[in-house]
């Protein structure tokens, strides 16, 4: 029986787990919603909302 790749490839690879996609709903100066969306490290998620 051959040894499945997948499982042996996944312990080593937490380099995207590291950053959170984050959408944040902003209004315009013409009164519409724009959304802001960005590409975060896990520990900055709180600072972008607070912005």
């Amino acid at each position: 029986m051959a040894k499945k790749v997948v499982a042996t490839l996944q312990t080593g690879k937490t380099d995207g787990r590291s950053y959170s996609k984050v959408i944040k709903m902003v209004k315009s100066e013409k009164g519409s919603y724009i959304f802001d969306e960005q590409m975060v490290p896990n520990e900055a998620v709180d600072s972008f909302f607070k912005n």
